[in-house]
């Protein structure tokens, strides 16, 4: 009986042990930023300048993901925050027009690595061309 109550305890901890929360909810973790507008006329000269309140902000958890996770829209002020993530590596992005782009569209991607729990990693200022 000592036996088969050591197998099952060893088992019990071996499965504990080798469990890793993967990228995502459920953790203690935030990734912040804001995202600025440079409102350009088409000939390229600056028309107006400002935080983007309302914009959308995409984020994709892990690495080799080929679509977003979750998305959040800027408040206000142009800020935005993921909360309760998980240690691991993140991909934040944004879409900016673009001329030359088939889809009038192109992607700012923004890589974010969390290293350790109940932090915060501050992307700071995503600028963003209109």
């Amino acid at each position: 009986m000592k036996c088969v109550s050591l197998v099952i305890a060893s088992f019990v901890l071996l499965a504990l042990s080798s469990c890793k929360k993967i990228e995502g909810p459920g953790g203690s973790s935030t990734i912040q930023g804001a995202v600025y507008i440079i409102d350009k006329n088409a000939a390229g000269a600056v028309i107006t300048e400002y935080f983007a309140p309302e914009e959308d902000v995409y984020i994709v958890y892990g690495d080799g993901d080929v679509s977003f996770d979750d998305d959040v829209k800027t408040s206000h002020d142009g800020s935005f925050k993921f909360t309760g993530l998980e240690e691991g590596n993140y991909t934040v992005f944004v879409y900016e027009d673009c001329n030359s782009c088939p889809s009038g569209k192109q992607v700012l991607l923004y890589p974010v690595e969390i290293t350790e729990k109940k932090s915060t990693v501050d992307l700071g200022t995503i600028t963003v061309i209109k």
